[in-house]
């Protein structure tokens, strides 16, 4: 019996089983890929606020921003690597948000010679995707296995017919989703990255038109949430990583001066988001059981999500988009505090909410 079955080992699922195996909980992850094997294995993991006006989204993610960047500083120091990092405007429309972003902002800004358009320059960092994922799952008990099968019985979770948990956190990701509830929906984006070999010298890290890290021993590492429609469980054509390859370089010369391109390696991978854009955190609500206990809870302008019936001790988090790596430590102590602790994840980014709209919908 395990006090805590998560499903999926992303960043999100790493994240959250840190944080119980440092409350000294028995904790099993489960992925049938591996860890780290996904969209997130695929990310650049540049950590970076959100640059644009405000709105409940970028607020979110600075503070995510601010906490991620000294947990990686203070637990991962050797997954993680502090960069300035410089925010390159596109176009007029984007120089006008970076303007209005520089006198808003509590972040130190620095200045950056050589510098024609509009920027944001602060001070940020990288996460080696993969070893971060890896690492952050030490301590916990990981099975290289597909779900098929969660039920709840007597109290706990079990899993394939297998193993049993007291509690279960879903952190699958846009790839497939291991309970059946309509109101729950993703957008998967498919990621690209590749690292290429260049005499060109890089010493921040650059957003523009793509990401671009700091040299790193003539490496650099270029990429981008990059196709929209492409989804490897229900396009009918594999992707192109050739064409993928071609797009990344042409938007990163338009950045900087590529020399001597080798690419030397390629990552790809889906990434989950919300069809709102913010996060999916926390309880997750037995729609058919909701509907059952009566319209008078549901149908309402402005309804009470503590008047849904939830599954026992089933969560989930999702949805991070291209900020995985920003959001994912700072939802998973919200999300521990919230099962250990009782505290309450703001309604604004539980998977309630969805439910409320598909209810209004149906």
């Amino acid at each position: 019996m395990y006090d805590l079955a998560v499903i999926g080992a992303g960043i999100n699922g790493s994240s959250i089983a840190y944080e119980f195996v440092q409350a000294d909980k028995n904790v099993l992850l489960l992925d049938e890929s591996g860890i780290g094997a996904g969209g997130s294995g695929a990310a650049g993991a540049f950590i970076s606020p959100k640059f644009s006006k405000s709105g409940e989204l970028k607020a979110l993610i600075h503070d995510a921003f601010v906490y991620s960047t000294d947990f990686y500083k203070n637990n991962f120091s050797k997954q993680y690597t502090p960069t300035r990092l410089i925010h390159l405007a596109k176009d007029d429309k984007d120089a006008k948000v970076l303007k209005e972003y520089k006198e808003k902002t509590d972040l130190k800004l620095y200045d950056e010679q050589g510098i024609d358009n509009q920027y944001v320059c602060i001070d940020s960092g990288i996460v080696d995707a993969k070893k971060m994922c890896e690492a952050m799952c030490e301590g916990a008990k990981f099975v290289k296995e597909k779900v098929d099968t969660l039920v709840y019985e007597d109290s706990y979770w079990v899993i394939n017919d297998t193993y049993s948990a007291k509690e279960v956190v879903l952190a699958t990701g846009a790839y497939r989703s291991v309970m059946d509830e309509p109101y729950i929906k993703l957008r998967g984006v498919w990621g690209h990255r590749i690292d290429i070999k260049t005499s060109t010298f890089n010493k921040n890290s650059i957003h523009q038109f793509v990401s671009i890290s700091p040299s790193k021993e003539g490496v650099l590492a270029i990429g981008a949430t990059h196709n929209v429609h492409y989804h490897p469980q229900t396009s009918k054509q594999m992707y192109n990583l050739q064409e993928g390859r071609e797009e990344l370089l042409e938007k990163a010369r338009r950045t900087l001066d590529l020399k001597d391109v080798e690419v030397i390696r390629d990552y790809v991978g889906l990434r989950s988001g919300s069809l709102d854009y913010l996060p999916l955190l926390g309880k997750i609500v037995n729609s058919k059981e909701s509907l059952i206990d009566g319209d008078k809870n549901i149908r309402v302008k402005k309804p009470n999500y503590d008047n849904f019936t939830y599954y026992p001790n089933l969560y989930m988090i999702n949805g991070n988009g291209g900020y995985g790596f920003v959001l994912a430590p700072y939802l998973a102590k919200k999300l521990f505090n919230s099962i250990e602790k009782g505290k309450k994840i703001e309604q604004n980014l539980s998977p309630a909410r969805f439910f409320a709209r598909w209810v209004k919908r149906a």
